[in-house]
Protein backbone atom coordinates (compact mmCIF):
# COMPACT_ATOMS: atom_id res chain seq x y z
CA UNK A 1 0.00 0.00 0.00
CA UNK A 2 1.61 3.28 -0.56
CA UNK A 3 2.17 6.20 1.34
CA UNK A 4 -0.81 8.44 -0.13
CA UNK A 5 -3.06 5.66 0.48
CA UNK A 6 -1.89 5.37 4.07
CA UNK A 7 -2.62 9.02 3.86
CA UNK A 8 -5.89 8.76 2.74
CA UNK A 9 -7.03 6.29 5.53
CA UNK A 10 -5.53 8.70 8.28
CA UNK A 11 -8.52 11.09 8.48
CA UNK A 12 -12.10 10.11 7.86
CA UNK A 13 -14.00 11.16 4.45
CA UNK A 14 -16.68 10.13 2.01
CA UNK A 15 -15.61 7.05 0.11
CA UNK A 16 -17.27 4.49 -1.89
CA UNK A 17 -18.48 0.65 -0.32
CA UNK A 18 -19.03 -1.93 -2.19
CA UNK A 19 -20.96 -4.85 -0.42
CA UNK A 20 -22.41 -8.83 -1.94
CA UNK A 21 -26.02 -8.41 -1.87
CA UNK A 22 -27.52 -11.33 0.63
CA UNK A 23 -30.31 -12.44 -1.42
CA UNK A 24 -28.95 -11.62 -5.37
CA UNK A 25 -25.33 -11.72 -4.61
CA UNK A 26 -25.24 -9.38 -6.98
CA UNK A 27 -22.56 -6.08 -6.18
CA UNK A 28 -23.78 -3.52 -4.06
CA UNK A 29 -22.31 -0.13 -3.89
CA UNK A 30 -23.00 2.50 -2.06
CA UNK A 31 -21.51 6.24 -1.23
CA UNK A 32 -20.84 6.74 2.63
CA UNK A 33 -18.40 7.98 5.09
CA UNK A 34 -15.74 6.79 7.21
CA UNK A 35 -13.94 7.66 10.45
CA UNK A 36 -10.47 7.18 11.21
CA UNK A 37 -10.69 6.66 15.25
CA UNK A 38 -7.05 6.05 17.30
CA UNK A 39 -6.51 4.26 14.14
CA UNK A 40 -9.72 2.25 13.89
CA UNK A 41 -11.55 2.75 10.07
CA UNK A 42 -14.94 3.06 11.65
CA UNK A 43 -17.81 3.55 9.40
CA UNK A 44 -21.01 4.37 10.99
CA UNK A 45 -24.57 5.88 9.69
CA UNK A 46 -27.54 7.97 11.57
CA UNK A 47 -29.29 6.61 13.82
CA UNK A 48 -33.17 4.99 12.83
CA UNK A 49 -34.82 2.78 15.10
CA UNK A 50 -37.45 1.36 12.64
CA UNK A 51 -35.45 0.05 9.67
CA UNK A 52 -31.84 -1.65 9.13
CA UNK A 53 -29.63 -0.18 6.30
CA UNK A 54 -29.54 -3.00 3.63
CA UNK A 55 -25.48 -2.65 3.39
CA UNK A 56 -25.22 -3.63 6.90
CA UNK A 57 -27.51 -6.87 6.03
CA UNK A 58 -25.35 -7.23 3.38
CA UNK A 59 -22.01 -7.30 5.48
CA UNK A 60 -23.71 -9.69 8.52
CA UNK A 61 -24.13 -12.05 5.84
CA UNK A 62 -20.67 -11.47 3.93
CA UNK A 63 -18.09 -9.14 5.28
CA UNK A 64 -16.15 -8.92 2.50
CA UNK A 65 -16.08 -5.64 1.01
CA UNK A 66 -14.41 -3.16 -1.28
CA UNK A 67 -13.47 0.16 -0.04
CA UNK A 68 -13.40 3.12 -3.00
CA UNK A 69 -11.03 6.00 -1.91
CA UNK A 70 -12.54 9.14 -4.11
CA UNK A 71 -11.13 11.64 -4.73
CA UNK A 72 -7.10 13.09 -4.46
CA UNK A 73 -6.23 9.59 -4.09
CA UNK A 74 -8.17 6.89 -5.46
CA UNK A 75 -7.88 3.79 -5.17
CA UNK A 76 -9.98 0.32 -4.78
CA UNK A 77 -9.23 -1.71 -1.29
CA UNK A 78 -10.58 -5.37 -0.68
CA UNK A 79 -11.70 -5.09 3.43
CA UNK A 80 -13.42 -7.19 6.03
CA UNK A 81 -15.88 -5.97 8.01
CA UNK A 82 -16.61 -6.34 11.59
CA UNK A 83 -20.03 -5.42 12.93
CA UNK A 84 -19.67 -3.13 15.95
CA UNK A 85 -22.37 -4.80 18.76
CA UNK A 86 -20.57 -4.16 21.97
CA UNK A 87 -22.38 -1.52 23.83
CA UNK A 88 -19.33 -0.11 26.04
CA UNK A 89 -17.80 -0.08 22.16
CA UNK A 90 -20.37 1.46 20.22
CA UNK A 91 -21.09 4.17 22.82
CA UNK A 92 -17.33 5.35 22.45
CA UNK A 93 -17.34 5.48 19.07
CA UNK A 94 -20.80 7.39 19.39
CA UNK A 95 -19.48 9.91 21.54
CA UNK A 96 -16.09 10.73 19.40
CA UNK A 97 -18.66 10.46 16.39
CA UNK A 98 -20.91 13.17 18.05
CA UNK A 99 -18.09 15.22 18.96
CA UNK A 100 -15.61 15.29 16.33
CA UNK A 101 -17.79 14.41 12.66
CA UNK A 102 -21.56 14.71 13.49
CA UNK A 103 -21.71 17.77 16.24
CA UNK A 104 -24.61 17.66 18.27
CA UNK A 105 -26.22 14.11 17.37
CA UNK A 106 -27.43 12.33 20.52
CA UNK A 107 -24.87 9.52 21.82
CA UNK A 108 -27.50 7.87 23.04
CA UNK A 109 -30.01 7.03 19.95
CA UNK A 110 -26.44 6.86 18.15
CA UNK A 111 -25.51 3.85 20.82
CA UNK A 112 -28.73 1.93 20.78
CA UNK A 113 -29.73 2.92 16.70
CA UNK A 114 -26.60 3.31 14.27
CA UNK A 115 -25.33 0.91 12.20
CA UNK A 116 -21.81 0.38 12.74
CA UNK A 117 -18.93 -0.79 11.12
CA UNK A 118 -14.80 -1.66 11.82
CA UNK A 119 -13.49 -2.16 8.70
CA UNK A 120 -9.90 -3.89 8.35
CA UNK A 121 -8.28 -3.17 5.08
CA UNK A 122 -6.83 -6.90 3.73
CA UNK A 123 -3.12 -5.31 3.02
CA UNK A 124 -2.94 -3.63 6.57
CA UNK A 125 -3.94 -6.79 8.02
CA UNK A 126 -1.50 -9.06 6.23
Amino acid sequence: MNTNVRAALAHGHVVDITTTGRRTGQQRRIEIVFHNIDGRLIITGMPVADRKRGWLSNLETDPRLTLHLKGTVQSDLAATARVITDDSDRRSIAAWVAAHAWHGQDVDAMTAFSPMIEVTIDDLAA
